[in-house]
């Protein structure tokens, strides 16, 4: 199949690999950007983890609560340009639909575009954006979370933002931590809250990464089948422990886990949910 010039910079932006190794993987994977990613890493390639800032979308993401903590509304408002991101009309007005979602509690990214707001829909104020700016405005991602405390964290000038839920009722304490932890979210990107949270398909394809790396490399040659195995649960465990949120080692203090941290604070105070909302999310 053809492989076309963009396919080749998006897997380069996203993994930091050469063009020529982009490419390749991209041929030998039919396409497949996963799988793309997938045989760089086994290719011992160098590939970068998704961070913020990478894609090449720009735009803003507002990180909002009510009062009591019991909601929260995560959206992100795309546009062309660094220039037009940080412009204060354009942050007020995704500020605007952050509060309008939050106020009428929308469920989807579609209930808010066709919600009326100011005398108009969403849809056609965004249509108006782009007619006076001249770029292509659109949400790229919204989401909702309910709970007990939610508390929301607005990272690197509204490139990201994070709704982290903890499982006790909004206090100064509670509060403070789940900031922490919406910044640890932030830094450490975690894909999920413990190992227990972990798409079974996500661990398979880490295990099949770790064999297939371990059979390619020569000093392995020869081992038994049992053994290689073994060695895998130990790295699989390892990538749970870097991985999922509280078993990661806190950011402020390296000595303790996020789990450990909480406990601080309640004995029986942890993480029920998390989303981390970045530009170039389409949700």
């Amino acid at each position: 199949m053809t492989i076309t010039a963009k396919e080749v910079n998006e897997l380069r932006i996203q993994t930091g690999a050469g063009m020529m190794d982009c490419k390749k993987a991209l041929t030998e994977s039919n396409g497949d950007m996963q799988a793309a990613i997938d045989y760089l890493r086994k290719k011992g390639a160098k590939v970068a983890e998704l961070r913020a800032g990478r894609e090449s979308n720009e735009g803003v993401v507002v990180a909002i609560t009510t009062e009591d903590g019991k909601e929260g509304v995560a959206v992100q408002i795309s546009c062309e340009t660094d220039f037009v991101a940080k412009n204060e009309d354009f942050v007020n007005f995704a500020k605007e639909i952050a509060n309008h979602a939050l106020a009428h509690k929308f469920a989807t990214k579609e209930e808010l575009v066709a919600s009326t707001m100011n005398g108009s829909t969403i849809t056609e104020q965004l249509q108006g954006k782009v007619a006076a700016i001249g770029e292509m405005i659109q949400i790229g991602a919204y989401t909702r979370m309910t709970g007990d405390c939610i508390v929301p964290y607005i990272h690197a000038g509204y490139k990201m933002g994070v709704l982290v839920g903890l499982n006790k009722d909004k206090n100064d304490a509670v509060y403070a931590i789940g900031r922490d932890v919406a910044m640890q979210i932030a830094a450490m990107n975690p894909v999920a809250i413990d190992a227990d949270s972990v798409a079974p398909e996500a661990i398979e394809r880490e295990k099949n990464i770790i064999m297939d790396t371990m059979k390619a490399d020569p000093k392995m040659e020869g081992k038994p089948e049992e053994m290689l195995a073994k060695i895998a649960e130990g790295k699989i465990g390892a990538f749970f422990k870097e991985n999922t949120l509280l078993n990661q080692a806190f950011v402020k203090d390296g000595s303790k886990s996020v789990a450990q941290v909480l406990k601080e604070v309640a004995a029986d105070l942890t993480v029920t949910s998390f989303k981390r909302v970045t530009l170039g999310t389409n949700a």
